[in-house]
């Protein structure tokens, strides 16, 4: 007998899936068997929010939607946190939740709440699987996760319909739509007028421009065909490489930044975003230029109303951007160089200083990574010092949260990427972001993946602290102990270090990264070490 749960497993195993992530309850234990069959693996996480940053690592390893499970009630109840996380950073997340069958749910309340009602705010779109129609369900899942800007999609599984005999079902999904390009027209040649009349264009490009084929490669030839500096979101970090002179480096969290980089774009006479998602960035980045002076190229359309555009198109970000440049060519750009003067003032605003702290710290992770390492940064003060110091060669290369911004992303995130690429993994996090993660850690001892994690430990809640102060306010509920992490990953079977300065880190990380196996590495900070620092 084929089962609907057997057919939702097919499905996703059509659409790229290999790994799913969650915690078993009996009403996920017939979908959990249907996805074994399938070829789909089920990992077991610590908890449900975890498992869906586990879910997001899979996906930007392999392309295909990541998918949560979560049984009913607590265990749906988990994953709101990570549900709106990939909302807001856009990640096609499919969450697949048991379910009590609503005439059951008359009766009976232990543990019963709606699902739908709860995620509904948060995802592009909900399902309750239904009978014989499983098949459609979850193709349309899948499209609407995927496509054009990705997102979150809940399905709601009952018991008895995950058990029903369905049949095969009928051919999965439709082609996807190639992406089109600005239609010709007056608006396509007005913008092709203002920058072909430009002399100081710049490019600002984000995340959306990392979910549609070939639209990287698109904006790397405009950019070095026509002398275009760009500067990108930190989602965005390496779609150009970072050692490229005409890279501004990525930005959108740090007052230090911005002092820099806000007068040239407000300086722009030809501003052209390509698929940026102002969802990264902070309250600053309002108005950053004069929107008389702006072209849009967007994934989806402008409903933000952060920035405005002159001209603003809904279409491929690299057909766009192809169309909108041909024709033109190659001249004397940006008189002054002003652009190449912001590059030398951004590396020595972030170059570290002599004495022991987190950018000394950054700065050694950053040279003694691996050519090809891909890296995962939890959020707090040290998030916004690396992203401005790293140095990305490739896009999705530092894997963060920049639309939510939520904490204990890091290492599951690592663990997902590392399980689904088979690929070294780096984690940098804070004390606080690993502590509310910690039982991850023994997740990532049972799958005994090459991932090895760095703790910046300053024991406190650095950013907030610093805003804490710097409001005048009393210090209060931002400082903790200082915990031995090292200890900890050793008593649940990690190889561990600890690092009180550059050259004990330095040894630590050489260790770590031939190991074959899962590492820690706790590096010691002072406290308040970030003043001054973003």
């Amino acid at each position: 007998m084929t089962r609907a749960a057997d057919v939702i497993a097919e499905r996703l195993y059509r659409a790229g899936v290999r790994h799913a992530f969650g915690i078993p309850g009996g009403e996920v234990l017939t979908l959990i068997d249907a996805l074994e069959r399938a070829g789909i693996r089920v990992f077991l996480a610590r908890h449900e929010n975890a498992a869906g940053f586990m879910a997001e690592g899979a996906w930007h390893a392999t392309g295909a939607p990541g998918v949560l499970v979560a049984t009913v009630g607590p265990g749906l109840a988990n994953c709101v946190n990570v549900v709106a996380n990939a909302q807001q950073d856009r990640v096609p997340l499919i969450v697949i939740s048991g379910a009590i069958p609503e005439a059951e749910a008359l009766r009976y309340s232990h543990q019963v709440f709606d699902h739908r009602a709860v995620l509904r705010p948060l995802v592009k779109a909900g399902f309750e699987a239904r009978p014989g129609a499983c098949d459609v369900m979850i193709d349309k899942a899948v499209r609407i996760a995927l496509d054009p800007q990705p997102g979150p999609v809940h399905v709601d599984l009952p018991v008895p319909v995950a058990a029903t005999e369905h049949g095969a079902g009928g051919a999965a999904g439709r082609a996807a739509l190639s992406p089109a390009a600005p239609a010709p027209g007056r608006d396509l040649a007005a913008a092709r007028a203002m920058l072909a009349g430009a002399e100081r264009p710049l490019i600002v490009a984000g995340r959306d421009i990392l979910d549609e084929p070939g639209a990287v490669d698109a904006l790397r030839h405009v950019m070095r065909r026509l002398g275009i500096p760009v500067l990108t979101t930190y989602k965005a970090k390496g779609v150009i490489p970072e050692d490229d002179p005409l890279c501004l480096l990525g930005h959108g969290l740090s007052p230090r930044s911005d002092a820099l980089v806000k007068p040239l774009l407000a300086a722009s006479d030809c501003v052209i975003c390509a698929g940026y998602d102002p969802i990264e960035m902070r309250a600053g980045w309002q108005d950053p230029w004069d929107p008389a002076r702006c072209i849009e190229l967007a994934a989806v359309p402008d409903n933000h109303y952060l920035h405005q555009a002159r001209l603003m198109w809904a279409c491929g970000i690299g057909a766009g951007l192809m169309a909108l440049t041909e024709g033109l060519e190659p001249r004397r750009l940006w008189p002054g160089d002003a652009p190449a003067t912001t590059r030398a003032a951004l590396d020595a605003a972030f170059a570290p200083g002599p004495d022991w702290g987190p950018a000394q710290a950054i700065a050694l992770l950053d040279r003694m990574k691996p050519a090809d390492l891909v890296t995962t940064v939890d959020s707090g003060a040290h998030r916004i010092l690396l992203s401005q110091m790293w140095r990305c060669g490739a896009p999705r290369t530092l894997l963060q949260s920049t639309g939510l911004c939520t904490m204990g992303c890091a290492l599951p995130m690592a663990i997902g990427f590392a399980l689904a690429s088979g690929r070294r993994t780096l984690a940098v996090t804070g004390d606080g972001g690993l502590e509310m993660v910690l039982g991850e850690l023994a997740t990532l001892r049972d799958l005994g993946l090459p991932v090895t994690v760095c703790v910046l430990n300053d024991a406190s809640l650095a950013l907030i602290e610093m805003k804490q102060r710097r409001e005048g306010l009393a210090n209060a509920a931002v400082d903790t102990g200082r915990s031995d992490h090292a200890a900890v990953a050793r008593a649940l079977g990690l190889a561990a270090h600890r690092a009180t300065g550059a050259a004990e880190l330095e040894a630590a990380l050489a260790a770590a990264f031939a190991h074959d196996g899962p590492s820690l590495i706790d590096v010691v900070l002072p406290r308040r070490a970030y003043d001054g620092l973003i």
